[in-house]
């Protein structure tokens, strides 16, 4: 099964805590604080591998993280970092926060390969918060943690030229009439389920040529797999509609052409300001019955607006070279550049360490801290003993918690409730 979206869960490394230590060797009775630093968490990095062509394996495995960095040693030992994690995905892989749905970053152009989430710091040993008043510090530095979210990985197809249009109409046959593509080929509807890219060789130089798959009525909202589908026409420098001319089916190709260009501007309105050209196909099997020629109402039609029309026949290769020469020729003219979707979403605006700690006064001699932030510092602080509690009150002083307070009016033996553990006041 072909996958073109998934929604995984991504994290970098925490960093080591800081290590408590004092030098102790024969003779030297009073050495002091050598604990060393943690080492940084790994970075989470998303890589282009250009051997891929689906994000099919993150459809069995949804969580990725990377190392912790290791707690530091005594003698000044430093921890070791963490190994970072490399994420490959195909090229063409739009990495969108998964809630809000901005773009993270967009995995083609010059995005080969970027860190998506930084590691965690590691934190200070002790030999870093020896002062003259406090030469033997019993607490440490803890380590910052790892940044984390959810994201959806989109993949949209990067190819020159686009083939839309209804089921069965002969993009595939086309496809592979024209490039070295062999995608499966039969006579029912949705025959294609996966986009096929072909390289078109003209002479020493080529294009490529993407089969989107068979678009339906009501593919804008979804259905028949429509949003999968349309996605990877975005891409595209110029669209091909390829509509059945001789109406094997029954469907007027006018009304057929219609439909799919209202699709396209459900979607994405700016689609239809993409270079189009009509493909008119099976006109081998056309029937002269005596009524108006189908190619040349199409023309009647469309070449007013500057869109050109191509009589061909897939199956039998008529018209197939004029075609792709003309596609040629209109790509010289335009841009090389495809498209390549701007960051909207900052991950480091988002930090877990950035997140806001709410201070206010509850009643008159009561005041409250609270936050995700403190929650944590708490949850790995072991307010018990010494060396937790030094740090506690380090906290509160770095953060400038304490001094927050006093501007709120706080007093010695006024109460602090911190995310809900209750102390009284002492300057």
């Amino acid at each position: 099964m072909f996958a073109d979206t998934a929604k995984i869960f991504i994290k970098s490394g925490n960093g080591g805590n800081g290590h408590v230590s004092f030098r102790r060797e024969l003779y030297v009775p009073n050495g002091g604080p050598d604990g060393g630093d943690g080492g940084d968490g790994g970075d989470l990095i998303f890589e282009v591998d250009k051997g891929l062509n689906n994000l099919a394996p993150f459809r069995h495995k949804q969580k990725y993280a990377a190392e912790n960095g290791a707690e530091g040693g005594g003698k000044r030992c430093h921890g070791k970092d963490g190994k970072d994690l490399i994420i490959k995905v195909p090229y063409g892989t739009v990495v969108r926060e998964a809630e809000s749905g901005q773009v993270i970053v967009d995995m083609s152009g010059d995005h080969l390969r970027e860190v998506v989430l930084k590691g965690g710091k590691g934190g200070l040993g002790n030999m870093h918060f020896a002062t003259p008043t406090m030469q033997a510090p019993k607490y440490a530095q803890p380590g910052k943690s790892g940044q984390e979210l959810w994201v959806k990985l989109e993949l949209k197809v990067i190819a020159d030229v686009g083939l839309v249009g209804f089921p069965n109409v002969g993009k595939s046959t086309l496809i592979s009439r024209a490039s070295n593509a062999r995608p499966e080929i039969a006579n029912y509807h949705f025959t294609t389920l996966t986009p096929h890219l072909g390289v078109v060789e003209m002479g020493y130089e080529s294009y490529v040529m993407a089969d989107i798959p068979g678009l339906i009525e009501g593919a804008s909202e979804g259905a028949g797999l429509g949003h999968d589908f349309l996605r990877h026409i975005q891409r595209c420098r110029i669209l091909v509609h390829v509509v059945d001319a001789a109406s094997t089916e029954g469907r007027d190709p006018l009304d057929d052409i219609e439909k799919i260009n209202e699709e396209l501007e459900r979607f994405d309105p700016e689609l239809l300001q993409k270079p189009m050209v009509i493909a008119a196909n099976k006109i081998d099997v056309w029937y002269d019955d005596g009524s108006e020629d189908p190619v040349e109402r199409i023309r009647k039609v469309y070449e007013p607006k500057g869109i050109k029309v191509f009589p061909i026949s897939a199956a039998t290769g008529k018209g197939v070279p004029e075609l792709l020469k003309a596609l040629f020729a209109m790509l010289k003219e335009l841009p090389e550049a495809s498209v390549v979707y701007e960051s909207e979403y900052d991950v480091d605006a988002h930090r877990f360490d950035e997140l806001p700690i709410n201070i206010y006064k509850e009643s008159a001699h009561v005041y409250v801290v609270e936050g995700q932030r403190v929650e944590k510092m708490l949850g790995y602080t072991n307010l018990e003993s010494e060396k937790g509690f030094s740090f506690f009150q380090n906290y509160m002083k770095e953060q400038k918690i304490i001094e927050r307070l006093k501007e709120l009016g706080l007093c010695e033996g006024d109460t602090v409730r911190v995310a809900g553990m209750e102390f009284e006041y002492y300057e």
